[in-house]
């Protein structure tokens, strides 16, 4: 489950001389937009995704000139928006904004699928990165790991995924079989309503990106017993990760990343990738990201398309290993 992602977080290193800048880009996309932008979450409000997309979509108003509306398209695990994206006109006006890593896990997991998304979609650029924390409801008599693995053995611990198939989910399945764990999974149709139910107490353990869940660790609804990163993360430096509890080299998360129907132009790609990475890096949108546990990542169009077939081909091993399959 180990992910390298020091090779793309300086990956956006390269951008100088991989992408056009906002002006070169402009000067070939003269006539573009002339009507409002669709940028798709295809989860419901509330999770990661969301969250970033309604960060960006004023400033991308703004520099566009155009109206940016979030549409949440939930469904099929994120499926249903990336479908109606990779089915939309490649002339911009509809883009994609979802966690680039599970979309990549949809071939392997879904043996009907409507879409190619190597070959439908194209990558802008990545936007963000967070580790998954392993949370639980503060009722649940476990404060680390190896007590929430004896907890599962002798009580009946229902763990919330944020979708059959997503990257949280096979997040939950690595632990569970690195551990010893024994739980049952309880699929929801995004981040939000999973959460909303473990801290309601209708799920026990939870697995999801940080940035949409931190918050409710600060507030005390939930409880955290774990990171899935390499090294502690300096917001909750007194957090030990998964790894320091047994599960070695354990390392997972979401990356956010932005997608547009292949065929796009590439001068409209740039000038998007351009304008994106300006405002991800804005020293307001940043900052703001960082206090909730999310790095600003950025690449350029072809480096995301590379770390999506090799996400593709690294989830495939992941699913055929655990043997899931779903329609």
């Amino acid at each position: 489950m180990s992910i390298n992602r020091r090779e793309f977080v300086g990956a956006s290193l390269a951008l100088g001389c991989g992408a056009l800048g906002v002006g070169a880009a402009s000067a070939q996309t003269p006539n573009w937009p002339l009507k409002p932008l669709r940028l798709v979450v295809p989860y419901p409000p509330g999770g990661s995704s969301d969250i970033i997309a309604r960060a960006i979509s004023q400033p991308l108003s703004d520099a566009l000139k155009q109206t940016v509306i979030v549409d949440n398209k939930a469904g099929a695990n994120g499926n249903l928006g990336a479908d109606f994206v990779a089915k939309s006109a490649p002339d911009g006006y509809t883009m994609l904004l979802c966690d680039t890593g599970a979309l990549a896990i949809s071939p392997s997991v879904y043996t009907k699928l409507s879409f190619d998304p190597s070959r439908d979609l194209r990558g802008v650029t990545m936007l963000a990165y967070s580790p998954h924390l392993l949370v639980v409801h503060p009722s649940v008599p476990a404060n680390n790991l190896k007590e929430l693995v004896e907890l599962s053995k002798r009580s009946n611990i229902n763990f919330a995924v944020t979708a059959m198939g997503s990257a949280p989910h096979l997040a939950g399945v690595a632990v569970e079989r690195a551990s010893g764990a024994k739980w049952q999974y309880i699929p929801y149709k995004g981040g939000s309503q999973a959460i909303t139910d473990t801290i309601a107490g209708q799920t026990q353990v939870l697995m999801n990106g940080m940035l949409a869940t931190l918050p409710h660790v600060q507030s005390g609804k939930l409880k955290i017993l774990g990171v899935s990163k390499g090294t502690r993360m300096p917001l909750i430096g007194n957090v030990p990760t998964l790894s320091e509890q047994g599960i070695s080299n354990f390392e997972s998360g979401t990356w956010q990343g932005l997608l547009v129907a292949n065929g796009t132009p590439a001068a409209i790609v740039n000038r998007l990738n351009a304008e994106l990475i300006r405002i991800i890096r804005s020293p307001d949108i940043r900052a703001k990201l960082a206090g909730q546990g999310a790095e600003v990542v950025t690449m350029t169009s072809a480096q995301q398309d590379d770390f999506f077939n090799r996400e593709k081909n690294r989830w495939a091993k992941v699913v055929a290993d655990a043997g899931i399959k779903l329609e």
